[in-house]
């Protein structure tokens, strides 16, 4: 029979195990979001806003929803204003 101490012990180490992988695995995702951002960049630079636009409203709610974290500003069009993302729009 396991004493009460060995068990907590497994659990303690089950635990950080837990916390070890929950950490790699919320790296990875801000990874992928960090590529995203460049595809986001990426699309709104050869007026394809509407696309760019669908992206970060999905970052979003990845960062809010499942992160638990502000959503990040999109990067600065290149005419440096929230315009440019809609003039392939038109």
């Amino acid at each position: 029979m396991i004493s009460d101490e060995d068990e907590l012990k497994e659990l303690q180490v089950e635990v950080e195990r837990l916390r070890a992988e929950l950490e790699r695995y919320r790296r990875a995702t801000e990874d992928c979001l960090q590529q995203i951002g460049w595809c986001i960049g990426y699309f709104a630079g050869t007026n394809k806003g509407r696309l760019a636009r669908a992206l970060g409203s999905n970052v979003a709610y990845v960062r809010r929803s499942l992160l638990h974290r502000e959503p990040v500003n999109l990067p600065p069009s290149p005419e440096g204003s929230p315009e440019a993302l809609t003039s392939g729009d038109r």
